[in-house]
């Protein structure tokens, strides 16, 4: 399934880089809108709406960590791929748990850029699917890529969605996160686990205490029927349901 065509918005200070990743991206068929800082950044994403965004760390105003937490805020779930010109594990970790759907450290290929640009526009489009996946109270509906909880909604990427459905299609079945990598972002080159468990970790607190995901110490993860609970925690607001 080739990416869906749209627009992308570019958010890199640096002109050199900005263009290069143009050039391969409108190769690749999509529309193109370069952004050098934060602030202007802001105000085209929420005018364009493009399908994703390629998003620069360090920037000039509003960096790109205070960006992607805006947008999110606003419930803004367009997919980022963030990069940096730093292999900083706290600073990949922060922008993932923020919302980032995968991550790039300069230099990178522009092709791998376009690679993973696709792998995340397919996880956010998905592919129709005539059978919803059920565990327990939860409810995972393929075609409209949504997710509920004992009838609740679920506020989730487009990646929390694929690694909760994978895992979710097997029940109890023990996954390494090599598998989990390969399987859910298409490609296990990450210098360690801590994307899986970052991403584990923010499916763990959407769900609640009872949500089933187990970790099965020294080799990765599983998820058994999760378990309703009063105490879930509201994924839009992160404040315990029983006290909505």
């Amino acid at each position: 399934m080739d990416a869906p065509p749209g627009l992308v918005v570019v958010v890199e200070d640096e002109r050199a880089i900005a263009d290069l990743e143009r050039l391969y991206l409108t190769r690749a068929g999509f529309g193109v809108e370069v952004v050098g800082d934060g602030d202007a950044a802001l105000a085209v994403i929420r005018t364009r709406r493009p399908v994703a965004i390629v998003l620069d760390v360090g920037l000039p105003g509003v960096d790109g960590i205070e960006l992607c937490r805006r947008l999110r805020a606003d419930d803004d779930w367009t997919p980022i791929i963030f990069v940096t010109a730093r292999d900083d594990e706290i600073e990949r970790l922060v922008a993932l748990e923020l919302g980032g759907d995968d991550y790039l450290t300069k230099p990178f290929s522009p092709r791998e850029l376009v690679t993973r640009l696709k792998v995340v526009l397919r996880r956010a489009h998905g592919v129709p699917s005539r059978h919803d996946i059920r565990l327990g109270t939860l409810v995972l509906d393929q075609d409209t890529r949504s997710a509920t909880l004992d009838g609740a909604e679920l506020t989730l990427t487009a990646t929390e969605f694929d690694l909760l459905s994978y895992l979710a299609r097997s029940p109890g079945r023990v996954f390494t996160r090599e598998q989990l990598l390969s399987s859910v972002w298409g490609h296990a080159d990450y210098a360690s686990g801590r994307t899986v468990d970052v991403h584990i970790a923010q499916l763990r607190a959407k769900l609640g205490a009872g949500s089933g995901i187990r970790t099965v110490r020294g080799v990765g993860y599983a998820i058994d029927a999760p378990v309703a609970s009063e105490q879930t925690t509201d994924a839009r607001s992160g404040v315990p349901r029983s006290a909505l």
